[in-house]
């Protein structure tokens, strides 16, 4: 069957829900599908139908032209209102071009000349070639736009001339949000940085991991061979269990040493907060930087120690500097006051002066911060076994005898 055929609304009604087999070409011109769509709203008496006969012509008509509902219905109220559907060809404005092949080689002369400087300085240029020295070839181009040079250098003629050879450029890292973390006066925020121990020659030394908590200043220090996923995942996970409280947030600087997947998934399995730090803002992880100085340099001074003593540093780290930072060196902790101007300064009183052990001790619901399994008392007869003179001592003690055991060792070594 064609289409010429269907003579009943019922007809249509099963051409549209394809039951009715009936050849149909309608060809792809639009000025004459608009003739045969008027054609047939006149045939099928469109205007006088009902509202359930007029859908089934509508669908119809979709169903041969292939237009969509709402270009059909604009097509429809267009024949209702004027009795016709009419075609308008618009054809579109082209603009004249004002600058010619020649200019664009011109431009592409004087980038080479002057090794293709910004568009600010390309366009003074040409203003001078002009003005003080009467290039008449850069008539047109002294007038030009900054923002249109660079059109003209994206032309192929353009580019065909200078060939410009780009260094690959770094990609941002997403891993990690950039801001200063919020510890809102709970512990488990905490700020970590890298210590090198120097080089000797071409040889790197060791590297101390050292990560500082907000709030309380309590501290760990752990020492890797190398910066490399290798050490630095199981150092991060030793780090992080050694605190006594839960660990929310982890910020850092932006060193490759931290801002990479491994890092990222397994902060991400701990549910821990990953921050970074922000450009032109210093004191993002200023907190971590100086304890670097006051306890790290302090302790291990600015000598080269080769990368193979990291286990012996960690052997010293764990047994003394650790428990020794935490339970008996005490520390200043700062206390913001406003000025009469609005202006925030930090102060550090004497009388806020304590161990970071005890300034988490003194926190409000403290032990709601503490993990599963972990008591104040337990960590007490850690803490208060020895007084902080003989902390001190056997610190001092056991300095000495890492030292000297690194010396032999490469003594040995050179011999």
């Amino acid at each position: 069957m064609k289409l010429e055929e269907l003579k009943t609304i019922e007809q249509l009604n099963e051409f549209v829900d394809g039951t009715q087999k009936v050849i149909f070409q309608i060809q792809d011109n639009k000025s004459k599908k608009y003739i045969f769509i008027t054609k047939q709203l006149v045939r099928w008496r469109y205007s006088k139908r009902c509202k359930k006969d007029k859908s089934i012509i509508l669908l119809y008509l979709k169903k041969v032209t292939g237009y969509s509902k709402s270009q059909m219905t604009r097509l429809i109220n267009q024949y209702i209102k004027n009795g016709r559907i009419v075609y308008r060809h618009v054809a579109p404005k082209g603009f004249k071009q004002k600058y010619t092949n020649d200019d664009i080689r011109a431009l592409a002369k004087l980038d080479a000349r002057h090794d293709k400087p910004c568009g600010q300085t390309v366009k003074k240029l040409l203003e001078r070639a002009l003005r003080v020295f009467d290039e008449k070839q850069y008539e047109r181009l002294a007038t030009i736009s900054v923002s249109h040079i660079y059109n003209l250098r994206a032309k192929p003629i353009y580019q065909r001339m200078n060939k410009q050879f780009q260094t690959t450029k770094s990609k941002p890292s997403s891993i990690g949000e950039r801001r200063k973390p919020q510890a809102n006066g709970e512990p488990g925020y905490i700020r970590i940085d890298t210590v090198h121990q120097g080089d000797k020659g071409k040889t790197k030394g060791v590297y101390h991991i050292n990560a500082v908590d907000e709030v309380t200043q309590y501290e760990v220090i752990y020492s890797v061979e190398r910066i490399s996923e290798q050490f630095m995942i199981p150092a991060l996970a030793y780090m992080l269990e050694f605190f006594p409280f839960k660990v929310k947030g982890f910020h850092s600087d932006n060193g490759s040493e931290y801002i990479n997947k491994n890092v990222s998934q397994l902060l991400e399995k701990l549910r821990i907060e990953f921050t970074k730090s922000r450009p032109r803002h210093s004191n993002d992880n200023a907190l971590a930087e100086s304890k670097n100085a006051s306890i790290i340099r302090k302790t291990l001074g600015y000598i080269h120690i080769p990368q193979h003593h990291a286990e012996l540093l960690n052997k010293f780290n764990q047994r003394y500097l650790n428990p020794h930072i935490n339970y008996h060196r005490p520390c200043l902790f700062p206390q913001t006051v406003v000025d009469k101007k609005g202006k925030e300064k930090k102060k550090y009183p004497y009388d806020l002066m304590n161990t970071p052990y005890e300034k988490l001790k003194s926190l409000n619901n403290t032990k709601d911060y503490l993990k599963a399994g972990i008591t104040f008392e337990t960590i007490d007869k850690v803490a208060y076994e020895i007084t902080d003179n003989q902390s001190a001592d056997l610190l001092q003690q056991a300095r000495s005898e890492l030292f000297n055991t690194i010396d032999e060792l490469d003594l040995k070594l050179a011999k």
